[in-house]
């Protein structure tokens, strides 16, 4: 379910402040992955709202 329309021009990484990109993964959420050069942390989104916690938060392979 992709986000409601304006949500990722305001959002950004609690961690580094970069912006974020949405990314699906078939028939799930998806994930919200920081575009920090350092950074790149995948926050997931469970039943179509974010969760910005970095415990939370993945590092991508």
């Amino acid at each position: 379910m992709p986000l409601e329309s304006g949500l990722l021009d305001i959002l950004a990484c609690p961690a580094c402040h970069a912006p974020l990109t949405e990314e699906g993964t078939g028939g799930q959420d998806g994930e919200l992955l920081c575009t920090g050069k350092d950074c790149g942390l995948a926050y997931p989104v469970r039943d179509g709202i974010p969760v910005l916690l970095v415990d939370e938060a993945r590092r991508p392979a």
